[in-house]
């Protein structure tokens, strides 16, 4: 009678141990997973921070944020959100950019920021766009995206593109342009009435300090260089023995060459006396005119 008990007990511990080792079994068959390393930024502040660039010495522009980071494989820091303060040389502020977050490099080489970017012109003027950036290189201001300006006057300009320098003060749109101009009949009037005032004073200021005459530049006469003539007077009777002696010995000249080939016989005595006096008074008369002069 009390077998049976005792047996159904042994085979009721059965399931139990089929039980335990299938759990077992389980629980060996389940690896571990493995550790995931997150990885984080290099440089994390999420406190007010700070950031100036400086042209040359001079304050350019100041950049304020709330949270910044740095990934430690790149130049690159992230910011969110942007806010630009822009100086002129003196210090003052002139300008400022607004935008929900932006980029740059450690060495501040360019300024990104991109969404529901704003800013405001020293002028008045306010552009609205998706994205701005400023390179130092150029030192300008552009952005390919569609832009948004309404100027000082209230006029609102839009387009795509925007070119504009560091300080927002000369800008332009590049293409696809339309606008709406507020008074534009009135405002082309009073501009025509301006232009007319100014021609009319300057040709009253014409009129009444006329310019002078263009002169013609003087020639000087070039100086001829003076004349023996003019240097020394020549008295008539020397002027004619000389041109007599000039021409009796331009003739003896002649006479000798045409005799040179012929044979002459020798020269007597009274010949030779006679030749010497007539060279005497050849050389009396040369040094005449040179007693004259």
């Amino acid at each position: 009678m009390y077998i049976w008990p005792m047996i159904l007990q042994k085979w009721a511990l059965i399931p139990l141990l089929l039980i335990g080792l299938i759990v077992t079994a389980c629980e060996e068959i389940e690896e571990e997973k493995p550790w995931l390393q997150v990885e984080r930024p290099e440089m994390l502040f999420t406190d007010t921070t700070l950031m100036d660039s400086y042209d040359k010495g001079v304050l350019a522009w100041k950049l304020k944020t709330a949270y910044l980071e740095r990934w430690g494989d790149k130049e690159v820091v992230f910011v969110r959100p942007v806010l630009v303060d822009i100086y002129d040389s003196l210090g003052e502020r002139t300008a400022f950019l607004r935008a929900d977050s932006g980029r740059m490099d450690l060495k501040f080489t360019y300024v990104y920021a991109y969404g529901h970017v704003y800013a405001l012109t020293p002028k008045g003027a306010s552009v609205r766009s998706d994205s701005l950036i400023w390179n130092k290189g150029d030192n300008l201001v552009t952005t390919e995206s569609y832009v948004r300006v309404v100027s000082e006057e209230g006029d609102v300009l839009q387009g795509r593109g925007f070119v504009s320098d560091a300080h927002m003060d000369n800008w332009r749109i590049l293409s696809n342009v339309t606008g709406i101009f507020q008074d534009a009949a009135r405002r082309l009037k009073e501009e025509d009435k301006s232009q007319a005032k100014e021609i009319e004073t300057r040709d009253s200021a014409q009129a009444a300090n006329p310019a002078p005459a263009p002169v013609a530049p003087q020639v000087k006469p070039a100086p001829q260089p003076a004349s023996s003539a003019s240097q020394a007077p020549v008295k008539p009777d020397s002027l004619k023995k000389s041109k007599d002696f000039a021409n009796a010995a331009a003739k003896a000249a002649v006479a000798a060459e045409a005799s040179a080939d012929e044979p002459k016989p020798a020269a007597t005595k009274v010949e030779m006396q006679l030749l010497k006096k007539i060279k005497e008074r050849g050389d009396r008369a040369k040094a005449k005119p040179r007693d004259a002069e």
